[in-house]
């Protein structure tokens, strides 16, 4: 079969390269970069280091709002997919790209299959949330990272075309764990040293835009007792400079630019605790055994939750610092996310299904 795979994002990046090698092993893919995420600290090093292939297209989108970065991608998709012909369309997750590429393949009778569905947080103000809810009502492959989403999609009447096959970030950590460890140096270069420090990442707009909340969180990591290790999205350093913030961190927060995959995976392998509020991070500290801190009212991983691992805090200073003091997991994790092959046994699947009929 002939296979589009449109990614964007960074999340995408790494969960499109466990599967892409599966994929090309029986299937000519054609690779589509959608330029959602464009800064090369953001994109190009995340190629590099995870070897996946240079893409086929890339589209240029760049930055914008939801409605015109979707209908520009949605667009330019639609003219890839015109000239392609391709059997199927392949997406990932919950982004712009993510529900523009389902949405164009969808409105031409191209079969779409979505990598992690069924994810819901129930938050409608989320973006996400609309992107992955409609995403799954135009797919036709459905395939799932956990037993929630498939009873999320079958409490939604989604039972045809779903695949529960595990999280392919499972496999991308197995592949990529001890790569990280033997070749980052980052804990060297910041004079970390190992369990002794934090990691925050923040970049949702219910955070970034909101100036009370982002304070809030920078007052609680401010009192952390040990340094804190700030990977900064363009985002969220728009914002603290528009607030007069940046110049006027506490000590203790070390802002950093954003980091590859394999630096960015040693970084949280080597932390105390993660503080987040994003989904991707929240899911692979639980996958690297590491306590998270989610700066959200709500997560669609809740097996995070369920299982100890994870405290939702949202942007509530008290909440944030009692957290970073006393959250103390007890235990080892479930397989929540399955085992390692979740990209073998979607190629199977892809495989068993040849040609699937858009219903």
């Amino acid at each position: 079969m002939k296979i589009v795979s449109i990614v964007g994002a960074r999340p995408q990046f790494v969960k499109c390269a466990p599967l892409s090698r599966e994929l090309r092993k029986s299937h000519r893919e054609v690779l589509v970069h959608t330029g959602q995420h464009y800064d090369p600290e953001m994109s190009d090093i995340f190629f590099r280091e995870l070897q996946i292939p240079k893409p086929d297209y890339h589209l240029d989108v760049g930055s914008g709002p939801h409605g015109k970065q979707t209908g520009e991608i949605l667009a330019r998709v639609e003219e890839v997919l015109e000239r392609e012909e391709p059997d199927v369309v392949l997406v990932y997750g919950d982004t712009n790209s993510t529900l523009a590429g389902a949405l164009a393949a969808a409105k031409m009778h191209i079969p779409v299959s979505h990598v992690e569905a069924g994810l819901r947080s129930f938050d409608r103000r989320m973006p996400e949330e609309i992107n992955r809810v409609v995403t799954d009502h135009v797919s036709d492959l459905l395939f799932c990272p956990t037993e929630t989403a498939v009873r999320n999609l079958a409490n939604e009447g989604i039972t045809n075309g779903v695949h529960l096959v595990g999280d392919v970030m499972v496999d991308a950590l197995e592949f990529n764990r001890e790569i990280a460890r033997e070749k980052s140096s980052i804990l060297g270069r910041l004079g970390l040293i190992e369990k002794a420090y934090l990691v925050v990442t923040v970049h949702r707009p219910a955070n970034t835009d909101n100036r009370a909340n982002l304070e809030s969180i920078i007052g609680a990591l401010g009192e952390a007792g040990c340094p804190v290790i700030f990977p900064l999205h363009p985002r969220t350093r728009k914002y603290l400079d528009t607030y007069g913030m940046l110049d006027a961190l506490p000590v203790n927060i070390v802002v950093i630019e954003p980091l590859g995959y394999l630096d960015m995976l040693r970084l949280m392998d080597g932390a105390k605790k993660i503080a987040t509020d994003s989904g991707g991070v929240q899911k692979e500290a639980y996958l690297l055994g590491v306590p998270c801190i989610t700066l959200r009212e709500n997560t669609e991983w809740v097996e995070t939750v369920e299982d100890g691992w994870n405290v939702l805090v949202g942007a509530d200073r008290g909440k944030i610092v009692e957290a970073i003091r006393e959250f103390a997991p007890a235990g080892s994790q479930r397989e929540v996310f399955g085992t390692v092959g979740a990209s073998g046994r979607i190629v199977e699947v892809l495989n068993d299904q040849g040609n699937p009929v858009h219903c």
